[in-house]
C-alpha cells in the first residue's frame, strides 16, 4: 500500500515526543512498507540525485551518500511533507521552552523561510555503508536557517548486516557526554535531534548540545533514507 500522509498522523506522537524530551531521539514505529524501502533504496543507483559525498575524501568516515534532486520521489516527498507539522509541534514547544524563535507550522513555510535565505537545495539523501564502513558524529547544519529535528528511516533488514547503529551523543554542560543507541527494524524511523534541544534542570530548561553518527559496520552492506527539513545553501 503507497504511504499515506493519514499514516504518520495516526503515529503515536505524544510517545515520541516524551522520548524526545527525555533522550533527544524518539522512535517513530513502521513509516516505509518493505516493498516501498525496496524502491527508495533502488533509487540510489539511478538518476536522482544532484550530489554524492565519499566521507572518506572528506574525514566524515567511510561509505558514501547521496543527496536527491527535485522533484523528490513520492515516498521521500510525503515522509517530510506529512511528518513535518508533527515536528514543528514539538519544535515550538522547544523553542518556548529556550525563550528562541519558532518555527512554521507547514513544510512550505519552513522552505520558504530557507529559499529566503538562500537556502535552495534539496537535503533528503541516501546513505549506502558496506562492511568497515561508519559516519563520524556531526551535526546535519547546512545554512543560518536549521530545524532543530530531522528523521531517519532504515531500508535495510536488519538480519542482513552487523554493527552500524544509529549513534546519539548529548553533550551536558560541566558534565561528561551521555550516548544514545537506537536500534531499528526495517521501515522503521527515529525522529531525532539536530544540534540544540532543551532539557530541564533544577534551576529551568538548559541547553544541551547533540551529535550523531553510525557505528561501524561489521559485516553486510546498510542503507538508510534521511530525511532533513531545512534545505541547503
Amino acid at each position: 500500500m503507497p504511504l499515506r500522509s493519514a499514516d504518520i498522523d495516526a503515529l503515536d506522537w505524544e510517545r515520541i515526543a516524551a522520548e524526545l524530551d527525555t533522550y533527544g531521539v524518539g522512535r517513530t514505529g513502521r513509516l516505509l512498507s518493505d516493498e516501498d524501502c525496496d524502491e527508495v533504496a533502488a533509487f540510489y543507483e539511478k538518476d536522482r540525485f544532484r550530489s554524492r559525498v565519499v566521507m572518506a575524501r572528506h574525514g566524515f568516515g567511510s561509505g558514501e551518500y547521496k543527496y536527491f534532486a527535485a522533484p523528490l520521489p513520492r515516498q521521500v516527498a510525503t515522509l517530510r511533507e506529512a511528518v513535518y507539522p508533527h515536528a514543528a509541534a514539538i519544535a515550538n514547544r522547544w523553542a518556548a521552552r529556550l525563550g528562541t524563535p519558532t518555527f512554521p507550522e507547514t513544510l512550505h513555510g519552513m522552505l520558504e523561510r530557507c529559499h529566503a535565505a538562500g537556502q535552495e537545495k534539496p537535503t533528503p539523501l541516501l546513505l549506502k555503508y558496506g562492511e568497515g564502513d561508519y559516519n563520524c558524529l556531526h551535526q546535519d547544519l547546512y545554512g543560518e536557517v536549521a530545524f532543530p529535528l530531522q528523521l531517519v528511516v532504515l531500508l535495510t533488514d536488519p538480519a542482513e548486516f552487523e554493527g552500524g547503529e544509529l549513534v546519539l551523543t548529548e553533550q551536558r554542560p560541566r558534565m561528561q557526554s551521555r550516548a544514545e543507541v537506537v536500534p531499528l527494524k526495517r521501515g522503521e524511523g527515529a525522529l531525532f535531534t539536530t544540534s540544540i534541544r532543551p532539557k530541564a534542570g533544577s534551576k529551568g530548561d538548559y541547553r544541551v548540545n547533540m551529535r550523531h553518527g553510525v557505528s561501524r559496520l561489521r559485516s553486510g552492506e546498510r542503507m538508510t533514507l534521511g530525511v532533513i527539513f531545512h534545505d541547503a545553501a
